[in-house]
C-alpha cells in the first residue's frame, strides 16, 4: 500500500486543509501538487492521533487543551514550603537555646507576713486610731480598751501585796523572838524541875520523919500534912519534868518559826505576781502595732466590745515575697541561689529581680486539708507542684503597692 493509500482513510481533515487552501489562493487559478496535498495531510493526521487527545478525551478534544497538557506544573510553592519549614525550625531551635537552662510558671503568687491582732483583755474600745489600709509604724498605738475595771484591779493588787509584806515583817520579827524565848523557856523547865524535886525531896524526908517517930510524939496532922506535901511535891515534878520535854524542842518550834516566814515571803511573792498581772493587763487596754504594715480586713468599731481572742484586723507587713508552685519536672536542676525574674500581672512590663530562697520539702497536695489517698481506688499519676520561695532583691517600688496574692510569673535562670 502506498503512501497516499494509506493517510487517505483517517479522516477528511487533509483534504479539507487543501480544499481551504485552494479557496484562500483564488488567484494562482491552479491546483497545488498532488504529493504537497498528501504529505501535509499525512502530517496532520499524525497529529490528530498522538495519544493523551483523541484517547484519552474521547474524540472531544477542545482547541488549545493540547497546550495545556503539555505544560509543566510550577514548583514555586514547594519551594516557599520548604523555606516555612526551614524558618520555622531555625526560629524553634534559637527559642529553645535560649530557654534551655530557665523554667516559668504562671501558677505564682506575692506573698507575705500578716499578723492578727487579737486583744488580750475584754472591754469596750474607747479609741480607734487606725482605720481600713492605714499605714502603720511599729510601736503606734491603734485602739484602747476602757481601764476603769483594770485600775480597780491594780488597786486590790496592790493591797494584797502590802498585806503580804506586813504578814512577812512581822513572821520574820517573831522568828528572831523565837530564837531567844525557846532556848530561855527550856531553861526555866529545867530550873523548875529542879526546885520540884528539891521540893519532893524535902517532902519525903518529912514524910519519913512523920511516920517513922512515935506517934505520941507527933499529931496526926503533921503526919496528914507531910503526906500532902510528898503528893503534891511529886506531881510537880512530873509537871516540870513535862514542861522540860516541851520545852526542850527548841530546834522544832526555831523551824517552825523560820517555814512561817518563808510562808509569808511566798505569799509576798504570789501579791507581787497579782500585781504584775494586773499592771499587764492595764497595759493591754493599749493596743500597739508590733511592726511596720498595713492594716486590713478591720472589724472593729469605736464602742464595740472586744473579748480575748477576737480577730480585730490583719497588720500585712512590708517584706513580700513570691511562693511559685512549679511542676515536680521542672526542679530537678533547681537549688536555693539561683537568679530569677519576676513579672507582676498587676503591672505591665513591670520587672522585679530575686533569688530562689528555699525549696519545700513536700508538694502542695501533701499538706493539703485532705490529701489524696493514692493507696485506694483507682491511681491517676498527675503532676504534682512544689512551692519554692523566691526573695526579691531588687526592683520594688514604694509608689507601688504589692499587695499579697497577686498573679506573677517568675522564670528561675539556670546556672
Amino acid at each position: 500500500m502506498s503512501f497516499d493509500e494509506e493517510a487517505a482513510p483517517r479522516g477528511t481533515g487533509g483534504h479539507n486543509s487543501d480544499t481551504r487552501r485552494g479557496d484562500d489562493n483564488p488567484e494562482n487559478g491552479q491546483q497545488p501538487d498532488s504529493n504537497e496535498s498528501n504529505d501535509k495531510s499525512h502530517d496532520k493526521s499524525d497529529e490528530q492521533t498522538k495519544p493523551g487527545n483523541d484517547a484519552r478525551r474521547g474524540n472531544e478534544t477542545k482547541p488549545g487543551s493540547e497546550a495545556r497538557s503539555d505544560k509543566p506544573h510550577s514548583k514555586t510553592p514547594l519551594i516557599i514550603l520548604a523555606a516555612v519549614v526551614v524558618v520555622l525550625a531555625i526560629v524553634a531551635f534559637f527559642f529553645w537555646f535560649a530557654r534551655r537552662n530557665q523554667v516559668s510558671t504562671d501558677d505564682a503568687y506575692t506573698d507575705g507576713n500578716a499578723v492578727t491582732m487579737v486583744p488580750k483583755v475584754s472591754g469596750y474600745v474607747v479609741g480607734l486610731y487606725v482605720n481600713d489600709n492605714s499605714h502603720v509604724k511599729k510601736g503606734d498605738l491603734l485602739l484602747r480598751i476602757d481601764t476603769r475595771d483594770f485600775l480597780t484591779a491594780q488597786a486590790q493588787a496592790e493591797a494584797g501585796l502590802a498585806l503580804a509584806r506586813a504578814q512577812l515583817k512581822s513572821s520574820q520579827d517573831a522568828l528572831r523572838i523565837a530564837r531567844v524565848q525557846y532556848p530561855a523557856q527550856l531553861e526555866s523547865a529545867r530550873a523548875q524541875q529542879q526546885a520540884a524535886e528539891a521540893s519532893l525531896s524535902q517532902a519525903e524526908r518529912e514524910y519519913s520523919r512523920q511516920h517513922e517517930v512515935d506517934r505520941r510524939a507527933t499529931t496526926e496532922q503533921n503526919i496528914d500534912t507531910s503526906t500532902t506535901q510528898r503528893s503534891s511535891s511529886s506531881a510537880n515534878v512530873r509537871a516540870a519534868r513535862a514542861q522540860v520535854s516541851v520545852a526542850r524542842l527548841v530546834p522544832e518550834q526555831l523551824a517552825q518559826a523560820a517555814d512561817t516566814v518563808e510562808e509569808r515571803a511566798a505569799q509576798v511573792e504570789q501579791a507581787e505576781a497579782q500585781l504584775a498581772q494586773a499592771t499587764l493587763n492595764l497595759s493591754y487596754t493599749e493596743v500597739r502595732s508590733p511592726s511596720d504594715g498595713f492594716i486590713t480586713l478591720r472589724s472593729v468599731q469605736l464602742g464595740s466590745y472586744v473579748t480575748t481572742g477576737q480577730v480585730m484586723f490583719l497588720i500585712v507587713t512590708p517584706d513580700v515575697w513570691i511562693t511559685a508552685n512549679f511542676k515536680e519536672s521542672q526542679i530537678g536542676r533547681m537549688r536555693p541561689g539561683d537568679a530569677a525574674d519576676i513579672e507582676i500581672d498587676a503591672y505591665s512590663g513591670w520587672k522585679l529581680h530575686g533569688h530562689v530562697q528555699s525549696i519545700q520539702y513536700g508538694s502542695g497536695s501533701r499538706f493539703s486539708a485532705f490529701p489524696a489517698e493514692n493507696a485506694t481506688g483507682n491511681f491517676v499519676k498527675i503532676v504534682q507542684r512544689v512551692p519554692v520561695k523566691i526573695l526579691i532583691d531588687n526592683g520594688l517600688d514604694p509608689n507601688r503597692p504589692v499587695p499579697l496574692g497577686l498573679s506573677v510569673s517568675p522564670v528561675v535562670h539556670f546556672p
